[in-house]
């Protein structure tokens, strides 16, 4: 990268509140295709501009990361929700050494306000950040991917009523791989292909699934062609949080796109969320679909194409 002229851009900041020149290098984890931020080298960019993540290991983690890639001298602009890790940005950053300008506007802290000589400072938040192996789940993963540290209750009922599956399928949405690894103990499985819009995700489920039969790629599910088609069986437990506010397309999306990866007699296998209203989304794409369980507020659906 040009060391001269390169700003970094990170979770996609409001327009309204920063200037984003032209020449910058996006880098977001939940971007198929961004570069990312633990790979910038120290003191490669010119500046940084970022929206900061809600969660407080995972926010400290990538504002540390911006300030180590930034050059000496450079401006670092971070902003937030007040209610979203905006309040605290100010006593992070200074933990970190930098002096701010604090300004408050749309609901946002922002922060402006050149890197700090001494990084050694950010060395705790980095790695309390990074990806680790998980003692209570035995699986990889890393602050700010979801259900980093637990097993999700969705994902666990849904396992307890999954059938031996065979031939070709897909985990959709999934994860650092935990219904991956039981799916992978099936004898009969031929391939299974992973597909998340984590990068994290999907890096950890690489250390997690090392079985031949099963592919990773950083995609967006939404977008044709993330798949393979005429596949055998999907298994999956949807997203319906899009930043931080219920989106139920979003589940009805992966839904859509199962039905157009399933050959004519492939079983979908999905976990939701009670409230969710899937039913109808399924019975009209589906030749059949039925409620296979209902327990701890979550559903367990097969639909069969």
């Amino acid at each position: 990268m040009n060391q001269e002229a390169t700003t970094g851009v990170y979770g996609n900041p409001p327009a309204e509140l920063a200037d984003v020149p032209r020449e910058a290098v996006q880098f977001s984890p939940l971007m198929p295709g961004s570069a990312a931020l633990e790979r910038c080298a120290e003191g490669s960019l010119a500046g940084m501009v970022m929206l900061a993540p809600p969660g407080t290991i995972e926010r400290r983690h990538d504002i540390a990361l911006a300030l180590r890639a930034l050059q000496p001298g450079a401006q670092l602009t971070v902003m937030a929700p007040k209610d979203k890790g905006g309040s605290r940005l100010a006593k992070e950053l200074k933990a970190f050494g930098c002096e701010m300008s604090e300004t408050a506007l749309r609901h946002h802290r922002i922060l402006v306000g050149p890197r700090p000589e001494d990084l050694s400072l950010l060395a705790e938040a980095i790695a309390e950040g990074s990806m680790r192996l998980v003692e209570e789940t035995g699986l990889w993963s890393q602050p700010g991917v979801f259900s980093w540290n637990r097993v999700d209750p969705g994902s666990a009922l849904l396992l307890k009523h999954l059938p031996q599956l065979s031939g070709r399928g897909a985990d959709l949405g999934c994860g650092v791989g935990y219904l991956a690894r039981a799916v992978m103990e099936m004898p009969a499985v031929e391939l299974l292909a992973m597909v998340d819009i984590d990068r994290r995700a999907v890096e950890a489920a690489a250390k997690n699934i090392t079985d031949p039969r099963a592919t990773m790629t950083w995609a967006d599910v939404r977008k044709a062609g993330t798949i393979p088609e005429g596949l055998d069986f999907i298994v999956m437990n949807p997203p319906f949080h899009d930043g931080g506010a219920e989106d139920r397309s979003l589940g009805q999306a992966f839904v859509r796109r199962a039905a157009e990866s399933l050959r004519k007699g492939g079983r979908l296998w999905l976990t939701a969320n009670r409230h969710l209203p899937y039913e109808d989304h399924l019975k009209t794409l589906f030749a059949r679909a039925d409620l296979v369980a209902e327990a701890e507020g979550f559903k367990i659906y097969e639909a069969r194409k």
